[in-house]
């Protein structure tokens, strides 16, 4: 199973994807290290990236998800997939399971405030939401509230893939 951890920057993605694979004993990867180095030039200036852009890098993540249902490894990804055409392409089939963190943006800015180390400007936060096409219920994806701890959010994630470890 590959469970994809998606919302806009700050949401926690990283942090929240990272702590379900560890629980879980799987692999964790993070969609950002496949961007070429140019999208991320882009990020760090505060330039919202185009859907063209964005394209060469969904196609190493469907690649990767792919190779993960592929090999039988169990794996989260963190990924923005802010549009239903970017996760309808990553939902390679029914082993990968999307995950929404749903926040709003008074919230996930105040994260961003706190974050450090991360190339992403602050500033793009508004086209992020500008973006983001929060799914519908015929998408199937979890979606969870943020506003609570990461180990909350994590265990309710498990619960309602009905993961246990």
């Amino acid at each position: 199973m590959v469970v994809i951890i998606f919302g806009v920057s700050g949401a926690g993605k990283t942090t929240i994807g990272q702590l379900l694979a560890q629980e879980l004993g799987w692999r964790f990867y993070e969609a950002d290290d496949f961007h070429p180095r140019v999208n991320i030039k882009k990020m760090r200036e505060g330039v919202p990236l185009t859907d063209e852009e964005r394209w060469p890098w969904l196609e190493s993540l469907h690649e990767l998800v792919n190779r993960c249902i592929a090999a039988g490894e169990d794996a989260v990804l963190a990924c923005s997939a802010l549009k239903k055409a970017y996760r309808r392409y990553l939902r390679v089939n029914a082993d990968v399971k999307l995950v929404f963190l749903r926040g709003n943006y008074e919230l996930i800015a105040n994260q961003l405030r706190h974050r450090r180390g991360h190339f992403m400007n602050p500033a793009l936060l508004q086209s992020q939401f500008a973006d983001l096409e929060e799914p519908k219920a015929t998408e199937g994806a979890i979606v969870i509230e943020l506003g609570r701890v990461p180990r909350k959010l994590v265990q309710e994630i498990k619960k309602k893939l009905r993961l246990r470890r």
